[in-house]
């Protein structure tokens, strides 16, 4: 596939049908009628409102009713909508008999609205100057396929109709694409015959719609299917998922339908997915007969209740308010939470007594149970969004008491502040910001200051809020530089608080040689978020403090010696020999792969959807702190039935996320003729060599080796200039990240952490798997991957030909690579990826590294440099030893002194 497709992939038809919710029809939902007529305009929004949580993509509005002024009421409804921001993000659908309420709810509708519905039943004049009104007003309209004749049940009267229709509207300038054909979608299992083949005359019709009537669109009211079968909701449900999972095959593009009440197509029990395709499909002439028997079984045994209307089990709800707020804290449960607040609030003296009382009890299990291991961390921050719902209640509450000096502060005595942030040049948080979510749970203030945060800022905050522990978090190699720096000044000021040390690049080992020594009040390494209660309880505890920093102290000194020891034992080869022990090639006989173009090509706005089966599942289940392999993880004895939870999640977040193109999903790779000099790989303009366009300087094992074995190096893979061949490499930068922060945020300010960590973790895992499928694109480009046939599990483990290492990982762990990568990409221009001073790539969901494509290339690890590879390098990049020396900081060996080299 070429690039220039790849933005403009048609989508699967399932993931571009839109679904249109219909519980706000009067006719279609009793509730809503009862609440419209009532005047509860409240239940009324909340109706719409669950709508669109449950997935309706388009709202139908429809308030026809003999006692109801239908212009009046749809206004007022419509304008309390626009005044929803979680309703009117979706487009609206007004539905009437009425042409007046219809013009009315027209003219205060907010975007571009749809009609539904004009028909010729009223003939040619009438329908044309409904839909030049329709026009006017920029609206879309559903066009029922209805004539003067009456309704069309045959698959050719719908199609006769709706050409009909589709002429006389294009012929006074209706834009086809706003042109929205329901066919009709009629009930069967009547026991009438001539009913049998309703939906398969609905399906051949929408079939020969799609493919003769350019750009208009099919929907229609799914409901309508079922309605022999009313009262027993499993038949009807599964009656809906089938038959849209047969209309939207043959090209239907909305559908009314309630979003909440709807089966999935894979997961129909075999046995009645059979009877119901029997009845749809007109497969048999007893289909209707055998449905019955077996819908009638079944609502005996199951009553009729259906996935969405089973009950879960709410005794709890029978319990006194402060046992239910500890129940649902502990269960993660939000949908009461508000309204137990406030009942609670009534019974309760003061705001503050709620957060200590329930709440802070609900909370002290909720703790316990995480530092026994017998909950996990997705449970503990679904926990906190429960806290931080019930305290954002009671807030305003609080700020009253201290308007009126009756209470001496706003929030609950915390116990203790904690600083957080992610130190300069990084922007990776997902860590930190778990983390923080744990430690607001056990009743810690919690400052996040964010990502990139220089050490004064760091410095100023912590001593403006008298802070009782400080944290600092990072991914790339720079950050553990910079932590040591922070560490240094916090000495230099003379603090005296303890100093936290997180992030997937720090390890106890780097904590207790390079920070602790800097920092004597404290420095403790936090592995992971499970253990960072424990430390800080410890830390802020008279008792439990000197006990525990003695121990520490005491393990990093150990870790320290270790440390010295293995200096001696580690033999280092000089750079001339390690060069002289490299990876030999017959380069006269190696394949090597010329791509089908050279230079740049963008891969802007992918769909997500095609990056979706190149998703590695395991790093996710890490980021949140369950570990084991990916799918086995769901059947695991321990953690499995949370990871199902979490994954049934993520999988939900995931469709929102790509239907509602909440990430947008760019990158950019280029091939150049190269060939190796030395240990760099020098690249060209073009095939002639005319012109040196940028060097990759790469790095070489110096370990000494045991015999038969190599010192690696990445320009190894790549043909000397001297072989007498030219060879191609390339480079790539992608980034799934655009848009995550700005979601992840609206569900922050909704106090809502466990979905907006959900919503990082998925950029993260979507900018992974854009890497997998832009490399797999990019072996095509070379020809060997035109006959790769490999599955996910093999792409995750690397069974094809070609390597992608990137600047910052082990095989060339020198950062500022990237910027040289960047440059030569344009990759801030073409894909919109930054770097930071650190070389941290912002959006933090990116990726980006080197194509090399010998048959022998793989990855490798650097190891340990020493003061003559330092000096070669500096060299090479144009540095002093200094500079160099910092940017190659984690891979010197440990008897490389900074300072330079005394003369003989």
């Amino acid at each position: 596939m070429q690039p220039s497709e790849t933005s403009t992939q048609t989508p699967s038809a399932a993931s571009q049908f839109l679904m249109v919710g219909e519980r706000t029809n009067i006719t279609g939902s009793p509730k809503f009628a009862k609440a419209l007529k009532a005047g509860d305009w409240n239940e009324c929004l909340a109706i719409a409102r669950q709508q669109v949580e449950n997935g309706a993509n388009i709202i139908d509005i429809n308030v026809d009713e003999a006692l109801i002024d239908g212009e009046a009421t749809m206004v007022k409804f419509l304008n309390l909508i626009a005044a929803e921001p979680d309703i009117s993000k979706v487009p609206l659908m007004l539905d009437s008999s009425k042409w007046s309420v219809l013009e009315a709810g027209l003219q205060c509708i907010q975007g571009k609205g749809i009609v539904n519905s004009i028909s010729l039943k009223d003939g040619e004049l009438e329908f044309l100057r409904r839909a030049k009104l329709v026009k006017r007003y920029g609206a879309a309209a559903v066009v029922m396929a209805f004539d003067e004749q009456g309704q069309a049940a045959s698959r050719d009267d719908k199609v006769r109709i709706c050409t009909r229709a589709y002429r006389l509207l294009t012929s006074i300038g209706f834009p086809p694409e706003d042109i929205i054909f329901d066919p009709n979608i009629l009930t069967v299992a009547t026991g009438i015959e001539e009913h049998n083949n309703y939906a398969v005359d609905f399906f051949e019709a929408t079939r020969l719609i799609k493919a003769t009537l350019p750009h208009a669109k099919v929907s229609g009211g799914v409901s309508n299917v079922s309605f022999s079968f009313r009262g027993n909701n499993p038949v009807r449900e599964a009656i809906h998922a089938a038959f849209l999972f047969h209309a939207i095959k043959a090209g239907m593009d909305m559908g009314i339908v309630n979003a909440g009440m709807l089966s999935v197509y894979e997961e129909i029990p075999k046995d009645l997915l059979e009877r119901v395709e029997d009845v749809l499909l007109n497969r048999r002439p007893d289909a209707t007969d055998r449905l019955v028997t077996f819908a009638d079984a079944l609502k005996a045994t199951h009553g009729g209740a259906s996935k969405v209307e089973a009950k879960e089990d709410l005794a709890w709800r029978n319990a006194p308010v402060a046992e239910r707020m500890s129940h649902a804290l502990v269960k993660g449960i939000d949908a009461f939470i508000e309204q137990d607040t406030e009942e609670a609030r009534q019974q309760y003296k003061r705001p503050l007594d709620i957060i200590e009382g329930p709440l802070m009890d609900g909370m002290r299990v909720v703790g316990d149970l995480f530092g026994a291991g017998k909950m996990f961390l997705p449970q503990v921050v679904k926990s906190a969004r429960v806290m931080k719902r019930a305290v954002a209640y009671l807030t305003p509450f609080m700020e009253e008491e201290k308007r009126q000096h009756v209470a001496a502060g706003g929030t609950a005595r915390a116990q203790g502040k904690v600083l957080l942030a992610t130190v300069k040049g990084d922007v990776h948080d997902i860590g930190k910001n778990i983390v923080g979510v744990v430690l607001a749970c056990n009743n810690y203030e919690v400052i996040d200051l964010g990502v990139m945060v220089p050490s004064d800022k760091i410095l100023t905050t912590a001593k403006e809020q008298n802070v009782d522990v400080i944290g600092l978090s990072g991914l790339i190699t720079p950050s553990l530089d910079e932590m040591v720096s922070v560490a240094k000044e916090l000495t230099r000021e003379g603090f005296s608080v303890p100093l936290l040390i997180g992030g997937a690049t720090t390890s106890h080992p780097h904590t207790s040689v390079k920070v602790a020594p800097e920092y004597a009040p404290g420095v403790v390494h936090v592995l992971d978020a499970s253990r960072v209660v424990n430390v800080v309880s410890a830390l802020l505890s008279p008792e439990q403090k000197p006990a525990f920093l003695s121990e520490v102290t005491a393990k990093q000194k150990s870790a320290r010696e270790d440390f010295e020891s293995r200096r001696v034992q580690r033999k280092l080869l000089t750079l001339e020999a390690a060069r002289a022990n490299k990876q030999p090639f017959d380069w006269k006989n190696v394949d090597l792969a010329k791509p089908e173009f050279l230079g740049s090509r963008a891969f802007n706005d992918v769909p997500l959807q095609d990056l979706v089966p190149f998703i590695d599942w395991g790093p996710f289940f890490n980021a949140w702190e369950l570990y084991g392999a990916f799918p086995r993880i769901l059947d695991d004895a321990n953690v499995g039935t949370e990871a199902k939870k979490l994954y049934a999640d993520a999988q939900a977040l995931l469709k929102r996320i790509i239907d509602e193109k909440r990430f947008r999903a760019n990158g950019v790779l280029s091939f150049w003729p190269c060939n190796s000099v030395g240990d760099d790989v020098e690249l060209y303009t073009d095939e002639a060599r005319s012109k040196v366009i940028g060097r990759f300087h790469m790095l070489r094992q110096q370990t000494e080796k045991q015999p038969g074995q190599y010192n690696l190096c990445l320009a190894d893979y790549v043909a000397p200039k001297d072989s007498g061949r030219l060879d191609y490499c390339g480079g790539f930068a992608v980034t799934a990240g655009l848009g995550v922060e700005e979601f992840a945020n609206s569900f922050r300010k909704q106090h809502d952490d466990y979905s907006a960590i959900m919503v990082q973790a998925l950029g993260d895992r979507l900018a992974e798997a854009f890497a997998e499928y832009l490399h797999k694109q990019a072996r095509g480009f070379c020809g060997f991957g035109k006959r790769e046939d490999l599955s996910n599990d093999q792409l995750i483990r690397e069974e094809y030909r070609g390597i992608r290492p990137a600047p910052g990982y082990p095989a060339c762990p020198e950062h500022t690579e990237k910027g040289t990568l960047f440059g030569l990409l344009d990759a801030t221009k073409v894909a919109g990826i930054s770097l930071t001073e650190s070389f941290a790539m912002n959006p933090a969901s990116s990726v980006s590294g080197f194509y090399f494509n010998h048959p022998d290339a793989k990855y490798f690890g650097l190891g340990k440099i020493g003061r003559d590879q330092v000096e070669d390098y500096a060299k090479r990049k144009g540095w002093s030893f200094e500079t160099a020396a910092k940017w190659l900081g984690p891979s010197l060996d440990e008897s490389v002194s900074v300072a330079p080299a005394q003369a003989a």
